[in-house]
């Protein structure tokens, strides 16, 4: 019996390529659509074999469309795309437990492979995926980093060494309030969330 699919994308070209390529591999192409309301209504209401998904929709994005078949159906098998090599899209897929994640540059290739693993294990990621990433954050933080003025960064390499504030005004002979006030603008430069931990945590991971 041959495993079905449901494909959603905006693109029609990009969608119509993807179905006419899928189903040369052996699936049957049960629907496709080119907006996220409508593939998550007929995901639930078809149960296909598997979904394949881009992450970048209207009405619904991929990932939204993966949470919300999350809350009703834990086993339903889905596969998202992107042209976005974006950690939070990742992390935020790997979080709502997404079988697949593939990079639309090589989407063909990678969902041939996909489809193929998912027979017999839970997950498949583009092994593209992580390199890319990595590369991406790395120079990312790089640049982040030169736009700390010299005292900042020293502060940050102290903080690596998980000194507090005191601690590193003794240190630097400033004020404990001034060490405060380099923290608070360093944050804001970096983009952090979580406040002065998040700082702590990332200088330890830029020192290692």
């Amino acid at each position: 019996m041959m495993e079905t699919i449901i494909l959603a994308d905006d693109h029609p070209v990009i969608l119509n390529g993807i179905s006419q390529f899928v189903a040369s591999l052996g699936y049957k192409i049960i629907s496709q659509y080119t907006n996220g309301i409508a593939a998550f209504n007929n995901v639930l209401a078809l149960l296909p074999d598997y979904a394949i998904l881009d992450i970048a929709m209207p009405g619904m994005s991929g990932l939204e469309v993966l949470e919300k078949i999350r809350c009703r159906n834990k086993t339903q098998k889905v596969i998202l795309y992107t042209m976005y090599q974006d950690t939070a899209l990742f992390e935020k897929a790997k979080s709502l437990d997404v079988n697949g994640f593939v990079l639309k540059d090589f989407a063909l290739e990678e969902l041939k492979e996909c489809l193929e693993q998912l027979r017999y294990k839970k997950q498949w990621f583009s092994p593209r995926l992580g390199d890319s990433l990595s590369a991406k954050e790395a120079i990312t933080d790089n640049e982040k980093l030169s736009t700390l003025s010299p005292a900042e960064q020293k502060i940050i390499s102290l903080i690596a060494l998980r000194k507090t504030s005191r601690q590193i005004g003794e240190q630097l002979f400033i004020a404990e309030k001034t060490v405060e006030n380099h923290r608070s603008n360093i944050i804001k430069k970096l983009g952090l969330h979580g406040g002065s931990n998040a700082l702590t945590f990332w200088a330890i991971e830029q020192a290692k």
